[in-house]
């Protein structure tokens, strides 16, 4: 069971996840530490490990617009956070798969701080509210990339098998 760590409204923007004034980092072991950057008291518990891998994130509508930069996922990857939104920038959901980022569309999600939350399935399960939403799953070609780690490991394991069975 995950706690909700910070709720967020719409158009969450990829420089509200990653700030443009850290482009200069760029690898996945170090964007981590400017997650949310400008939500200081959400980067400051993220940077001290204060919530466990499996944590929430609850976002609205668009979340991850503006740019096309790839970090926005990657630190919230290196986070081993959980983002349940209504809908995802299109840019950001594909960056998100191409590096194992499984993110959670629902369309219908209620929770507040602190609810305790559990994904089931095609389910998101409020257990605090008592209250479950069904979720919008990803392709079964795009979660394959996902539960591969992202595309790269994905293409690397497609490769391996067509050089096996030769």
């Amino acid at each position: 069971m995950s706690k909700v760590i910070y709720i967020f409204g719409d158009d969450i923007s990829t420089d509200a996840i990653y700030p443009g004034r850290y482009m200069a980092t760029v690898l996945p072991t170090e964007t981590p530490q400017y997650c949310f950057a400008d939500y200081t008291d959400l980067n400051k518990k993220l940077v001290a490990k204060e919530y466990p891998a499996g944590s929430v994130l609850i976002g609205g509508n668009n979340f991850g617009c503006g740019s096309s930069r790839e970090q926005a996922a990657s630190t919230i990857l290196g986070h081993g956070l959980v983002v349940i939104a209504k809908n995802y920038a299109r840019i950001f959901l594909q960056n998100s798969i191409n590096l194992g980022l499984n993110l959670i569309t629902c369309p219908d999600i209620e929770a507040e701080l602190g609810d305790e939350i559990e994904l089931k399935g095609d389910k998101v399960i409020n257990k605090t509210k008592g209250k479950e939403f069904s979720t919008i799953p990803l392709p079964a070609a795009r979660m394959a990339i996902v539960n591969a780690g992202g595309l790269v490991p994905y293409t690397r394991k497609k490769v391996v098998e067509l050089y096996a069975k030769k």
